[in-house]
């Protein structure tokens, strides 16, 4: 396992799930750690240069754990992409804690567009498997499973 490239925002792990998809994603701060969490997710399922900014949505959650935080924001991103068939391209994130973690984003793409986008996976969920948000000497890093 990585001990965390920061310089990368994400990297795909092929030797830890065969049948799944699994990555890190890496960021200076939480939240963009969330940011690249989310592009990552997005290339799982589709080649996100091809992906105009278009369609705007807001996303709020709070939950009591930054990692539930980051799992339902994930999950919410799946949910888009099944319900709307909106797909992303740009994540402006904002994590702050009072006496919850509350995460603010504004998620930017457009809907599914066979003739124009390359899809890759059919994400189904992100999992709880092995799932791990840590914070490291170099900032912060996830550990991402999803099922295809």
């Amino acid at each position: 396992m990585v001990s965390g490239n920061f310089s990368k925002k994400f990297k795909f792990l092929e030797e830890i799930a065969i049948a799944d998809v699994a990555f890190e994603a890496y960021g200076t701060t939480e939240m963009e750690l969330f940011e690249n969490a989310a592009l990552a997710v997005e290339e799982t399922m589709v080649n996100t240069a091809g992906i105009n900014p278009k369609v705007k949505k807001e996303i709020e959650i709070e939950a009591d754990e930054l990692d539930k935080l980051l799992f339902d924001f994930l999950s919410e991103l799946v949910y888009y992409k099944d319900a709307e068939a909106l797909l992303f391209s740009k994540f402006k994130v904002n994590v702050g804690k009072n006496a919850k973690y509350k995460l603010m984003a504004e998620v930017s793409g457009e809907p599914f567009d066979s003739s124009k986008h390359e899809l890759r996976n059919d994400i189904k969920a992100i999992t709880w498997h092995m799932f791990k948000v840590e914070q490291t000497a170099k900032g912060w890093k996830c550990l991402i499973i999803v099922d295809v």
